[in-house]
């Protein structure tokens, strides 16, 4: 019998599933649920309930999937929005008591190291030196890596839930992204690493990476090995966020290859990805389908 393994990656925005098989690897189900868990967060009482209700519902649909699969391993890893919650714990038991899946909340490192690895199983030219970056609903996590080894992570409090339900503008979100990655820049500077990471081949993986790639191939039934190795120059990144920026999130979904439930949430993912290639100077980024989900199945 055929051992089958799984992986889940509840992010701040969206709830991932992938089943496969080992020995050979191969994928059997790859599955993606928008819950925006990270919505309506607050300092104050954490994940919202309603956020939390979806988010069950995502699990337990994930649960019949793998029982129906016969898996018989999984990793359930929770990021930013269950790690900065205040009932992010509590969170974890009704998970584990309405669904059986026990979530594993890791830091913004452990996030790095597994999104690298993940990345570095599809790219052409993985053992180049990299800076990844994975722009997620709540956080943005930075690696620089050579041979496949992380060198420098961080993690930065730019997701784009995070920033489109702080902040009240675009200016205010650019601001934002602004001052971190120039903390950033600051940081790399100080350990000896920012002409490295500058010159390394910027790799963006994650929902606004793959949705830019997505929207540039007018994709209307999304194929993830096009998006993979799918090289984006600053000049049409900039055009599309012009593009997007003065429709409604309703006439944004007009737009073949914009996933509903990204609507409202694309225009602070462009902001991170265009600003990351300004202050470093990247002149083009290339796309990973793969990246936290497919890093934590490798070691499961």
């Amino acid at each position: 019998m055929t051992d089958k393994v799984a992986s889940i990656d509840l992010g701040t925005n969206t709830a991932r599933l992938l089943i496969a098989s080992r020995d050979p690897y191969r994928q059997i189900l790859l599955k993606r649920i928008i819950t925006r868990l990270g919505g309506g967060f607050t300092r104050e009482f954490g994940l919202s309930e309603e956020a939390q209700l979806r988010s069950l519902a995502a699990l337990k649909e994930f649960a019949a999937d793998m029982a129906t699969h016969g898996v018989r391993r999984v990793r359930a890893v929770a990021t930013s929005a269950v790690r900065d919650a205040k009932n992010g714990a509590e969170f974890c038991r009704r998970v584990q008591e309405q669904t059986g899946i026990t979530l594993e909340v890791i830091d913004g490192n452990e996030e790095a190291v597994l999104t690298l690895r993940g990345v570095a199983a599809i790219l052409d030219n993985k053992d180049e030196d990299l800076a990844v970056f994975d722009v997620g609903g709540g956080s943005t996590e930075y690696t620089l890596a050579a041979l496949q080894q992380p060198l420098f992570s961080r993690s930065l409090p730019i997701g784009v839930v995070r920033l489109t339900e702080g902040k009240g503008s675009v200016a205010a979100m650019e601001e934002k992204v602004r001052r971190e990655l120039e903390g950033l820049k600051r940081e790399l500077q100080g350990e000896g690493h920012l002409e490295r990471f500058a010159a390394a081949t910027l790799v963006g993986t994650a929902g606004t990476a793959t949705t830019l790639a997505a929207i540039d191939l007018g994709m209307t039934d999304y194929d993830y090995r096009r998006v993979n190795n799918y090289t984006l120059p600053f000049a049409k990144v900039e055009a599309m966020f012009e593009r997007l920026l003065p429709l409604t999130p309703q006439e944004r979904l007009l737009v073949p290859g914009l996933e509903p439930g990204r609507e409202d949430l694309i225009i602070a993912g462009v902001l991170v990805v265009l600003t990351t290639m300004r202050v470093f100077g990247f002149g083009s980024f290339k796309v990973s389908d793969s990246g936290l989900l497919e890093g934590a199945i490798l070691g499961v």
